[in-house]
């Protein structure tokens, strides 16, 4: 019983890193690319509906890869496939 707590707490610690890190990444990806497009819309003002259009769908993008990441935590977390190999391993040996 004692291993099936270690792979809970560590399946906790893997979820945290994985919602951590993904949200860290989407938060810096959008704000890069909403520098480059402020950037480039003071450069040619002409091209800003273009450009706009081409931001939100990057923007999407990178939010939906955030999403898919929160997608595999939340299914460790409910769902864990690591405790019931362990609990068949358990029950074998």
């Amino acid at each position: 019983m004692e291993f099936i707590a270690n792979v809970q707490g560590l399946t906790a610690i893997a979820i945290g890193i994985i919602i951590g890190l993904g949200a860290l990444g989407a938060c810096l990806g959008i704000a890069i690319m909403g520098s480059k497009f402020l950037e480039s819309a003071a450069r040619q003002p002409e091209l800003v509906p273009m450009l706009q259009g081409r931001m939100f769908l990057l923007a999407g993008l990178i939010d939906a890869a955030f999403i898919i990441g929160l997608a595999v935590a939340l299914f460790f977390a409910f769902a864990n496939p690591l405790i019931e190999a362990v609990k068949l391993a358990g029950a074998a040996g």
